[in-house]
């Protein structure tokens, strides 16, 4: 590693009968990581079929799982998320043509507190290929890169990432970059692309290590294999008949996909049927394959030779925005945004600290103030799909918008509230996630919540020709070109920079010259949006909605924590059943923290004052309110402050001399009370009410 850290790849030990097994140690972090793939491919599989599992080991970091049955169950959404990573890495790399079932399984087996394993799984997961004999274009590496103090470091420590302002996690080979992901404090485009550079620096020095441990180990060779069969004339014919057919289509620049599709559609049914009925059982299959490639070239070609789009945009144009605040009447927060075929409807609400999200990882625990969830049913696009809750896809793309928001929200000091986003996606035809962003930021402005600044995101594509150097960056993609493209480049930020990124490259190759083109068109069409966005709301509204909970909080000194929370919690109870309130209270930085949670004026007012009764501190000489409690034949014990008694003595009561307390003073009665004194040594208050009585003249 460039600042000295050692890593090491270990295999031979392990899990010896998966095709491929290594384990990964930096310092005390110690990752095992399997692949195992079918010898055979099943028949008609014209894809892929690789699955990948990270799964974090409790006792790797001796922790016991907080979950009722205390072991590890179904994947966290953050081992989905690392999951992904190695996924999004791995996959372009293989074979097109290789379609056998493949396993990785990469386990965190040894936790290191200082290093994260999310910059190593794809390293391990990479290199258990590289010592197997499954067909791969590797090996690939993956890398963390953040901005700290102005120096970018390559996988930063745990403690060094808190302090940073950009922090990228960068996949690649020797020769190209396959993704990117991670966020910023609205980073410069230039910032972006030079850590880039320094990532792919140190995933250099990690393939060519990979490669020389696959040379020790003696797997240079690879399985052979044959995935694929192909009728050459039937290929030949359809092109020659029917690519002139799908390229005029193409040119119409038709906004609707369901018009596309249902004229691509007519094209295939009529050549169908020029088929015989023995040659369409033979040959169906292979005429919709070859047919779905004619429409892959035809697309890209006309994109690259008219230089417009399937829906007839230019490459830098975006699809028209409508935007919508305060949709949702009852919500403390609603917007709906749409662009072209895709709409978001989001919700923002504003919860109490009883609505915090329990963290609780191996690497972290604790809690989350701010969340966002991202739907996408099956009717947004159209298709009948169960319902059984988010998949990996959609925990994907909810952390990105996550990420994205989190970055303008005001600090957990200033913000009392605990925040929840959700965006039902109810259109899609490409960047749904992008309008999560968008619809986002725009129910949270129209919650009263005050974010830094409103921030927008875009999908940027890319479609090139190896052959004739051609290229085009296509701001705003549509679903078709996210499909029929090279990259899946996904950019959010302010008018001042970016503040989360995502992108995929499917194709080697991608030079920092398209890189930059790219996220310099990303830049003026965030600006394009954030034009249309603010044209509903500009800035967040000033004051809550009526029925949005109202939020406040008291700093006390630790000592007070518990006199407000009384014995067994009676205080705090009381105070909540006597006002309506919600009441809160936590320790950080030496100091007692009460937040108060209200959905009315009066309820907040009659638990602030009550609360300030706590912890005000008795002054000599103060005249205060009391209440009698007990009736002593010394005297009376009243409550002249909330939790803070005193003596009031009998020969403080009146002027005259009591002989007694015989109906002198009841229980319950109010009376006003003079605090003359705190003992020094054991606190206790000494009060008077016939220093409030004027002194009668001497007999």
């Amino acid at each position: 590693m460039p600042d000295g850290k050692v890593i090491t790849l270990e295999t031979g030990k392990l899990a010896r009968q998966a095709d491929g097994s290594v384990v990964v140690r930096c310092g005390d972090a110690m990752l095992l990581a399997t692949v195992v793939a079918a010898q055979e491919h099943k028949e008609g599989t014209d894809f892929l079929p690789l699955s990948v599992d990270y799964q974090e080991k409790f006792g790797s970091a001796g922790k016991i799982p907080g979950s009722f049955q205390r072991r590890e169950g179904r994947l966290s959404d953050n081992e989905i998320l690392i999951s992904r990573l190695i996924d999004r890495a791995l996959r372009p790399i293989f074979p097109e043509d290789y379609h056998a079932d493949v396993q990785v399984m990469v386990f965190l087996i040894s936790a290191d507190a200082e290093v994260q394993p999310d910059a190593l799984a794809a390293l391990a997961a990479s290199a258990a290929i590289a010592v197997s004999d499954i067909p791969f274009n590797g090996p690939i590496s993956e890398v963390r890169v953040a901005k700290i103090d102005g120096k970018y470091i390559v996988n930063p420590s745990t403690t060094e990432i808190k302090k940073a302002t950009l922090d990228l996690i960068v996949a690649g080979t020797v020769d190209n970059i396959i993704m990117v992901e991670g966020e910023a404090d609205q980073c410069t485009e230039d910032e972006m692309i030079e850590a880039i550079k320094v990532a792919h620096e140190a995933i250099i020095v990690q393939v060519n290590a990979q490669k020389e441990f696959g040379v020790m180990v003696g797997k240079t060779e690879k399985r052979v294999y044959n995935h694929e069969k192909h009728d050459e004339e039937l290929r030949e014919r359809m092109n020659n008949e029917l690519y002139n057919k799908v390229y005029a289509v193409c040119l119409e620049g038709s906004n609707k996909k369901e018009v596309r599709k249902e004229k691509f559609g007519v094209i295939l049914d009529e050549f169908l049927a020029t088929l015989t009925e023995e040659e369409l059982a033979t040959k169906k299959s292979f005429a919709k394959t070859y047919f779905g490639d004619i429409q892959y070239y035809a697309s890209r070609n006309m994109v690259l030779n008219e230089r417009t789009r399937l829906d007839g945009r230019k490459l830098d144009e975006i699809r028209p925005i409508v935007c919508e605040v305060d949709y949702l009447p009852s919500a403390h927060g609603a917007a709906l945004f749409t662009r072209g075929e895709t709409q978001s409807l989001t919700t923002a609400t504003l919860g109490t600290k009883l609505d915090e999200m329990i963290v609780d990882q191996v690497m972290v625990s604790g809690y989350s103030k701010f969340y966002l969830h991202y739907n996408f049913p099956g009717f947004s696009t159209g298709e009948i799909k169960p319902n059984r809750g988010a998949g990996r896809r959609e925990i994907g793309h909810g952390n990105l918008a996550q990420r994205s928001l989190k970055k303008i929200l005001p600090p957990d000091s200033e913000n009392p509230y605990t925040i929840r986003v959700v965006s039902d996606i109810l259109e899609s035809n490409g960047s749904s996630s992008m309008a999560t962003v968008c619809a986002g930021c725009l129910a949270l402005m129209d919650a009263g919540v005050p974010i830094k600044a409103p921030i927008s995101g875009i999908a940027m594509g890319l479609i090139t020709d190896t052959s004739t150097g051609k290229w085009a960056v296509l701001s705003d993609i549509l679903g078709d070109e996210d499909h029929l493209g090279d990259m899946d480049f996904k950019v959010t930020g302010t008018e001042n920079g970016i503040t989360a990124c995502q992108m995929d490259i499917k194709i080697g190759g991608l030079s920092f010259e398209v890189l930059e083109q790219a996220l310099m068109q990303a830049k003026q069409g965030r600006i394009h949006i954030l034009g249309k966005m603010k044209e509903a709301i500009a800035t967040p509204r000033p004051e809550l909605k009526p029925h949005t909970p109202r939020a406040f909080t008291i700093v006390i000194d630790k000592e007070f924590i518990g006199a407000v929370i009384g014995p067994g919690g009676k205080i705090v109870q009381e105070i909540q059943r006597e006002s309506g309130a919600t009441i809160t209270i936590e320790e950080k930085e030496g100091k007692g923290y009460v937040s108060i949670f209200s959905s009315n004026g009066e309820s907040m007012d009659k638990a602030k004052k009550r609360v300030y009764g706590i912890v005000a501190t008795p002054e000599v000489g103060e005249v205060y309110d009391a209440k009698v409690k007990s009736i002593q034949p010394f005297g009376a014990f009243v409550e002249f402050m909330p939790g803070k008694e005193g003596l009031l003595h009998i020969s403080e009561i009146s002027w005259e001399r009591l002989p007694s307390m015989d109906g002198v003073l009841e229980i319950g009665e109010e009376l006003q009370v003079k605090l003359l004194e705190v003992d020094p040594k054991t606190g206790k208050f000494r009060l008077s009410r016939k220093a409030l009585l004027p002194r009668p003249e001497r007999q």
